[in-house]
């Protein structure tokens, strides 16, 4: 079985939610308001086991998870739009794919404002003067703005891997010696 089917099949349910709400939130001149709706729900999923069960769970009946996400909708003062198709995809049984609708959404209002998100790992946690410095030199390197996502991975032991696009930058300690031992290998 193609495990990768799920998702794909997901991402192109969550792909025509994305599209239709960006378009009218385009049509309204209210993507700026829709980018923090998006940040905004993407906090609440991240935060609450809850509404990821809910949105998930073929357990609770349609009528339960509408009225529960309409309920969080209301609460979080989200753009109509927004609120709507949460509605819809609630009676149409496609909440589980929310995760890709805000990726999706994110990757519309990134293009839209001529932004690329760079991932970034480090070994410790970047400050601000750090994030704004590599913000612009990758900036200067790919010739958009660039919004950092950054996280922690302690095994990284120093340095960076940072990931814009298809391209990856891996200046970590630890692929370095990977890299020398690899080498060591090849010589003994």
């Amino acid at each position: 079985m193609d495990v990768s089917e799920p998702a794909s099949i997901s991402s192109g349910i969550a792909a025509r939610y994305a599209t239709a709400i960006f378009d009218i939130a385009k049509e309204n001149n209210s993507v700026g308001k829709l980018e923090s709706d998006t940040d905004d729900l993407a906090q609440a999923l991240a935060d609450s086991p809850d509404l990821r069960d809910m949105i998930s769970s073929p357990v609770y009946p349609r009528q339960a998870q509408k009225d529960g996400i309409l309920a969080v909708s209301s609460k979080m003062g989200l753009d109509k739009a927004l609120h709507n198709a949460l509605g819809l995809m609630a009676e149409k049984r496609r909440l589980f794919v929310l995760p890709y609708l805000v990726a999706q959404l994110r990757e519309m209002i990134a293009e839209e404002k001529g932004e690329v998100t760079a991932e970034v790992t480090s070994a410790t946690a970047l400050s601000d003067a750090q994030a704004s410095k590599l913000a612009e030199t990758l900036k200067n390197s790919v010739g958009k703005d660039v919004k950092i996502k950054s996280t922690v991975d302690e095994s990284l032991i120093g340095g960076l891997v940072v990931k814009v696009g298809s391209k990856m930058i891996d200046t970590s300690v630890r692929a370095k010696l990977n890299s020398l031992q690899n080498a060591m290998k090849e010589v003994g």
